[in-house]
């Protein structure tokens, strides 16, 4: 296996930034990641925007259609072009969600969350080798924020994740805020979660903010990054070491250099974090 990036920091490209972004011939980031689906099979601005980015930087593709726990057939084609886009680009990682989000053929554009249970691990691990036959590449599976849970869990999110990447040979993407979220709305521990991952699994790490509902936390991804979720990406640091990290910014996009700035505080929080690490 290739060696994996480390030590990167950068955000999600968003359409609102294109402009600017196609016109600087330096960007303060060290990575940048776009959603697949803005970009597998469209060509134009968004592909010319890549080639400009990742010439002076890796870009990530990150999917959030694969539907990887749902009953569907996987898109084939799908998995097909994203595969050939990600060796046009050179992309090192590539990333989907741990959820599903279609039904009978029908998209329903979210991110909803499995019953943790044996016999959904053997359902997912099983896609999840499917689609890296196909992407010919590991893929990355992240962590969702959760609203629901299911009676019929036997066991906890981490433990189901932990597994799933022994059974199919799979890497995470570990995102910080949505544990947070989740820990809240479900009232289980973010240490907890933070223990139970397999540090050598994981090899990218997403941070945004959320909002406060009272009753619960809301993955909105409209705001700075919390204080909450940088305490989290600290320990996370110590435990997992300078894996990639992105920030992520989709409601109330701010300004550029906002959002560049949010980068440059993830680079001293993790040499902060890893100079303080025992």
């Amino acid at each position: 296996m290739t060696s994996l990036p480390r030590g990167l920091h950068g955000f999600g490209l968003r359409t609102s930034h294109y402009d600017e972004l196609l016109g600087s011939s330096s960007i303060d980031a060290t990575c940048a990641e776009i959603i697949s689906e803005n970009v597998v099979g469209r060509g134009g601005r968004p592909l010319a925007l890549i080639e400009h980015v990742r010439s002076q930087m890796p870009v990530f593709l990150h999917g959030v259609s694969l539907s990887i726990g749902g009953m569907d057939p996987l898109a084939v084609d799908h998995l097909r072009a994203i595969r050939e886009l990600a060796d046009q680009i050179d992309c090192p990682l590539v990333s989907d969600h741990l959820c599903f989000g279609t039904h009978g053929g029908h998209f329903g554009h979210d991110l909803w969350p499995l019953p943790y249970t044996e016999e959904a691990l053997d359902h997912v691990a099983a896609r999840v080798r499917q689609a890296q036959d196909i992407l010919g590449r590991r893929l990355l599976i992240e962590n969702v924020s959760s609203y629901i849970s299911y009676r019929a869990s036997t066991m906890t999110e981490w433990d189901f994740l932990a597994a799933l990447c022994e059974r199919a040979d799979c890497l995470l993407l570990f995102d910080v805020n949505n544990v947070v979220v989740s820990a809240f709305n479900h009232g289980f521990s973010e240490d907890d979660y933070l223990a139970g991952i397999p540090a050598h699994r994981v090899a990218q790490l997403h941070l945004a903010g959320h909002s406060d509902q009272g009753t619960h936390l809301f993955d909105d991804h409209s705001s700075p990054v919390p204080e909450r979720v940088w305490n989290l990406y600290r320990k996370t640091v110590q435990k997992m070491g300078d894996v990639p990290a992105i920030i992520e910014w989709d409601g109330n996009v701010p300004e550029l250099e906002r959002l560049v700035d949010e980068s440059r505080r993830a680079r001293r929080e993790e040499q902060a974090a890893l100079a303080e690490a025992p």
